[in-house]
């Protein structure tokens, strides 16, 4: 069923997707300039915090974890950045006007982790910055699904990323993926997940889009959300499922956005998927970083992982 949004618009009206320098994919290295122009980078208080997706000309998609509605008046956001230590003329930077996180946003469990942000002033549509689609609520992914994510989080070296990075993650299906976190937490229909050993979203990636390609364009499927690790083997990262909030991102939002469906090709084997004895559960401190969070909740997953770390491993300075 197509959404009907504001002022009349259907959901389709809005062009979105469409990157013109995107023609190659190389997991967990650097993105090719201009072939992500929908990355978002989320300034708190002057510094890196989280990322997000445009989803059109004033709205950006991000994860309630990342930041708090109080904070508007000190967050800004960028986007079109390839180059943390390099900005160029490409680059558009806007204040924040008012953040929206969902009301049912559960800390400890992380269900409805998905946060909007309303610029302050519209951008302008550029090579550099483009809208993504949104996955639309009848859209399927299956285990294996090719996707990828995309952030300026922690790498091998434990650092935030000076260059946005990219990696490819297949998609893992719910019954496996709640296997894997089993008797630690729920993965509600609310999540979708995706990754592998060594291919992951990791500390710093939070809040931004979880990506596959129909056709010629790209539609976001998940907002990187928690974890147990960064490529730990067994443990898929766990992203909220865009799909899931297809009518309170349009009850909220004052322009059209991109809805697309995505409909998998291959064989959905996780409905029959039956879980196998798992190995001993790792534990890990929850006390190391400086925000608060706990490290087996990760809210923060931010960057792309060359190699499989442990969350609490990772000892990252400031609100991450």
């Amino acid at each position: 069923m197509l959404l009907v949004f504001y002022q009349g618009c259907h959901s389709e009206d809005l062009q979105c997707g469409m990157a013109v320098n995107n023609n190659r994919i190389v997991g967990g290295e650097d993105a090719v300039p201009n072939s992500w122009p929908w990355q978002a980078a989320l300034i708190v208080f002057g510094n890196f915090r989280c990322g997000g997706s445009l989803i059109n000309s004033q709205w950006v998609l991000t994860a309630a974890h990342c930041l708090t509605a109080n904070e508007a008046n000190y967050t800004e956001v960028v986007l079109g950045l390839h180059n943390m230590s390099n900005p160029d003329a490409n680059n558009v930077t806007r204040s924040v006007m008012e953040i929206i996180c969902h009301s049912g946003y559960n800390d400890q469990t992380f269900d409805n982790d998905i946060c909007l942000l309303k610029l302050a002033e519209t951008v302008t549509f550029s090579d550099s910055v483009q809208p993504i689609c949104l996955s639309r609520s009848n859209s399927t992914f299956n285990t294996g699904d090719s996707s990828w994510v995309t952030g300026f989080g922690v790498t091998l070296d434990s650092y935030l990323a000076d260059v946005l990075q990219e990696v490819r993650v297949p998609i893992v299906g719910n019954n496996e993926c709640g296997c894997a976190y089993s008797g630690e937490y729920d993965i509600t229909d609310n999540m979708i997940c995706a990754g592998a050993t060594n291919m992951d979203a990791c500390q710093g990636d939070s809040g931004g889009p979880l990506m596959t390609k129909m056709s010629t364009y790209w539609v976001q499927a998940g907002v990187v959300s928690f974890g147990i690790g960064c490529g730990l083997p067994g443990y898929p990262g766990v992203y909220t499922n865009v799909s899931a909030y297809n009518q309170w991102i349009s009850d909220h939002v004052d322009q059209p956005v991109g809805f697309r469906t995505f409909t998998s090709t291959g064989i959905d084997t996780d409905s029959g998927f039956v879980c196998p004895t798992r190995p001993p559960t790792f534990t890990f401190d929850d006390s190391i970083f400086d925000g608060g969070e706990s490290l087996i909740h990760s809210a923060h997953l931010f960057s792309v992982c060359a190699v499989g770390l442990s969350l609490h491993a990772l000892v990252v300075g400031g609100a991450m």
